[in-house]
């Protein structure tokens, strides 16, 4: 179990954890906020100059930067053609293959992602249904950036505040890095949002920010226009997509027995589309298994990546095991062979690492002839089942793949022990629990799904004693 899964919340004792920044850079998505001091004019004349360009920027750039829900959680982004393509971070919508789109005048799209690389941290969406020419935001000349020219940046700040405008300078240029220093104040939800000059013009992808032990330095980091630009063309010629292609030179066979295989990534091995390397894994699955992927490194920060027998992206996880080792725990979509790619998070990362998989064997799954059944499954609490560190309770884990707008209902029975029912959407976060009260032997849900992936359900004792057989359904309402 994830530390995200071992932090919701029972009857009122937290099941918490606690995130703490060990590194100096941290991504947009998941930051504390900064606060920044506005430098104070005593000229009248020059504070109402700047106001005016405040308000000019926001006026021509607002319209054009919009919100973005994906399974990674919430970010920004900005709409560069008008007919519905909108640049964003790798990392905002990293996972998915549709994402929920909000513009400034809260019309909403469905997202595609066309296109995704780590390396710049940049993405591609198509909006679907797009009737009419769309605002747009227009990308400067790299070449007119300058040291102490005035930076704005517009977007979501915390997935709550759609519109933001904040502003500072352009701090420091990395030509190594092709990265932008800002002091305008970048928030969670900024990722993926525009950094704009005076003329409202794009300079930059907002992505990141710099921090040392735990406390916000106000250093902002953008992805520079030039990169930018180098994206889209790359984009436009189909050079770069959303998934690498699963056409394996060569693949290992990976046996789901809990066996670890020792291997390493190194320069020899192939690479993905950004650069980093892997090795990949075949298996054999049956629709319906619940297979658990572990992959645990030495000196790379492991990432795991899964395809179905149709080469369809299903699943993928950066630090699920711990730390920054990876894990896939999923309910098998189909039967076929499997592509698994061991790959790091990291372009350029080589070192060794454990990989193992397994099956499941808690449950047996249940026939049914109801096509509405995304899951069924008849489990038992007990000697295979997982505990939580919090409160010694036992707990099983079980994955679906479920379609954003689709409305489900989850129902957890048991006449051996008070249910305790827990739904993650596919970003980790909870998206619902239920407590078994009044009845003390069912636990029902019915909700939208607000994302397309992988949704893992929890089905846990609500006491340390809860133990016993019990029954899992989750179905479609409609």
């Amino acid at each position: 179990m994830t530390a995200l899964e071992d932090g919701f919340v029972k009857e009122g004792i937290q099941k918490g954890f606690v995130n703490f920044v060990a590194s100096s850079l941290v991504l947009c998505g998941g930051m504390s906020a900064i606060a920044t001091l506005p430098f104070v004019s005593n000229d009248p004349v020059q504070a109402q100059s700047d106001e005016d360009t405040n308000i000019r920027v926001y006026k021509l750039a607002s319209p054009a930067v919009v919100s973005i829900q994906s399974q990674q959680g919430s970010g920004s982004g900005s709409i560069v053609e008008a007919k519905g393509l909108v640049l964003t971070n790798w990392h905002v919508v990293r996972g998915a293959t549709t994402v929920n789109v909000i513009l400034s005048d809260k019309r909403q799209f469905r997202g595609v992602v066309i296109a995704s690389s780590r390396n710049p941290d940049l993405a591609m969406i198509r909006l679907e249904g797009v009737t009419e020419n769309l605002p747009t935001i227009q990308i400067a000349n790299s070449g007119g950036i300058q040291v102490g020219q005035r930076a704005f940046a517009i977007g979501n700040p915390f997935g709550r505040f759609a519109g933001t405008l904040t502003t500072g300078i352009i701090s420091r240029i990395d030509l190594e890095r092709k990265l932008l220093q800002t002091d305008a104040a970048l928030n969670p939800g900024n990722s993926g949002g525009p950094l704009l000059n005076s003329r409202g013009e794009l300079v930059g992808v907002n992505t990141a920010i710099f921090t040392t032990n735990s406390t916000n330095s106000g250093i902002g980091l953008a992805i520079e226009v030039d990169t930018v630009k180098k994206f889209i063309a790359a984009v436009n010629q189909g050079t770069i997509t959303n998934t690498p292609t699963p056409n394996i030179p060569r693949a290992s066979v990976l046996t789901l027995d809990g066996k670890a295989i020792t291997a390493t990534l190194s320069r020899s091995d192939n690479t993905l589309p950004d650069g980093s390397y892997y090795k990949a894994y075949q298996f054999q699955g049956q629709a319906g298994q619940s297979v658990v992927i572990e992959m645990r490194g030495t000196g790379i920060d492991p990432y795991l990546v899964l395809f179905d027998p149709n080469g369809r992206k299903v699943a993928e996880d950066d630090d699920g095991a711990g730390g920054k080792n990876a894990k896939i725990v999923i309910t098998l979509p189909t039967t076929g062979k499997y592509t698994l790619y061991a790959n790091s998070y990291e372009v350029g990362e080589a070192g060794s690492f454990t990989l193992s998989g397994s099956i499941s064997n808690n449950f047996t799954a249940e026939s049914t002839s109801d096509r509405g059944i995304l899951l069924q499954k008849n489990g038992v609490l007990g000697t295979q089942s997982r505990v939580f560190a919090r409160d010694g309770s036992l707990f099983d884990t079980f994955s679906f793949n479920g379609q954003a707008g689709q409305v489900v209902q989850i129902e957890l029975v048991s006449s051996d022990f008070h249910p305790y029912l827990v739904l993650f959407a596919p970003n980790s976060k909870v998206l619902s629990e239920n407590n078994g009260l009044p009845s003390r032997s069912q636990a029902t849900m019915t909700l939208e799904l607000p994302f397309t992936g992988t949704y893992r359900t929890i089905v846990n004792a609500y006491d340390r004693s809860g133990k016993g057989s019990y029954k899992l359904t989750i179905k479609r309402v409609k």
